[in-house]
């Protein structure tokens, strides 16, 4: 029991009596004591409230910030894998944009302007809106990712109505695709000397060289790139042994420095056929094939109809 008398003075007399009949204390101080105590007390308690607060707060933010930087490197690993097939999708579709050339050239249909591909794969740039906390490399690179999704969505789109125009073509022509010079002549070797203008390998004047020399083994076997029929198979000077092979709509092929000669003239070949094996006949510095495709009597770059693949 706590029990209070008050004095006439400043003073006051302040006895605690035991309920357990243990005894009866007296305390005798001013009221400015007991606030005192009282202040002290709240002082103290409150000191400790704070500290046992801050030092909570900060276990739970060092925690918040592992939390964060683990979910933001497994974060950026995700993105980086994602911008890596996003890498290998578009690695596909400028194979597609390719095999999109050669068959617009096997349809006789024009080749898309590399301008109007480019405006079919640009866009706006926009930037992700800052994220509190988030790192700006991370908000880059997403912004990144998502351009080159949107860059890949327009050129999908691009290639895909350039399908359609072409499925159109083919569908009502593709009689006419096996007259077209489509496979590679050789099967093996490799280009030392591209279409196009190039020194003389005799006396170093520059001059246009109207096809494609391809380095083989003498006795490599050559194939008819489409059908057609044999107009020329003999000797004619610098060439040495020739074959020549017209096929249909304008096409007609050419092969050079050859060791031997399989045809005759007037003989029906399809695509694939043995024509001859390749050599170095007639003026050479070496054992190679001499490719040329011509289109009504125009020399083309045999590489816009080398299609990937096979054809029969």
């Amino acid at each position: 029991m706590f029990r209070s008398q008050k004095n006439t003075n400043k003073y006051h007399n302040y006895i605690i009596v035991s309920e357990k009949n243990t005894g009866v204390r007296n305390y005798h101080f001013s009221r400015k004591f007991a606030f005192f105590v009282i202040g002290i007390s709240v002082l103290s308690i409150s000191t400790i409230l704070f500290l046992s607060a801050n030092a909570l707060t900060g276990v739970l933010y060092k925690a918040k910030m592992n939390n964060l930087r683990s979910s933001y490197e497994h974060l950026s690993e995700t993105l980086v894998s994602l911008q890596k097939q996003l890498d290998s999708v578009s690695g596909e579709v400028s194979v597609i944009e390719e095999k999109d050339q050669a068959i617009r050239t096997y349809a006789g249909l024009p080749q898309i302007d590399q301008d109007v591909r480019k405006l079919g794969v640009g866009g706006t740039d926009f930037k992700v809106n800052a994220i509190d906390d988030i790192p700006s490399s991370i908000t880059n690179r997403i912004t990144e990712i998502e351009m080159n999704v949107n860059a890949l969505s327009r050129k999908v789109k691009l290639e895909l109505n350039s399908y359609n125009s072409l499925y159109d073509v083919v569908r009502n022509h593709s009689d006419n695709l096996k007259f077209v010079p489509s496979i590679r002549p050789v099967q093996s070797g490799y280009i030392n000397s591209n279409y196009g203008y190039r020194e003389d390998p005799f006396n170093g004047k520059t001059r246009f060289h109207y096809g494609l020399d391809i380095a083989v083994n003498v006795g490599t076997k050559v194939y008819a790139p489409a059908d057609g029929k044999i107009k020329f198979a003999g000797n004619q000077g610098g060439f040495g042994k020739v074959v020549k092979i017209d096929h249909s709509n304008g096409y007609r092929t050419i092969f050079a420095h050859l060791s031997k000669i399989n045809v005759k003239p007037g003989t029906k070949v399809k695509r694939g056929d043995l024509i001859a094996l390749t050599g170095k006949s007639g003026r050479t510095v070496g054992p190679h094939l001499h490719y040329e495709v011509h289109h009504y009597g125009a020399p083309q770059n045999p590489l816009d109809y080398f299609f990937s693949g096979y054809l029969k």
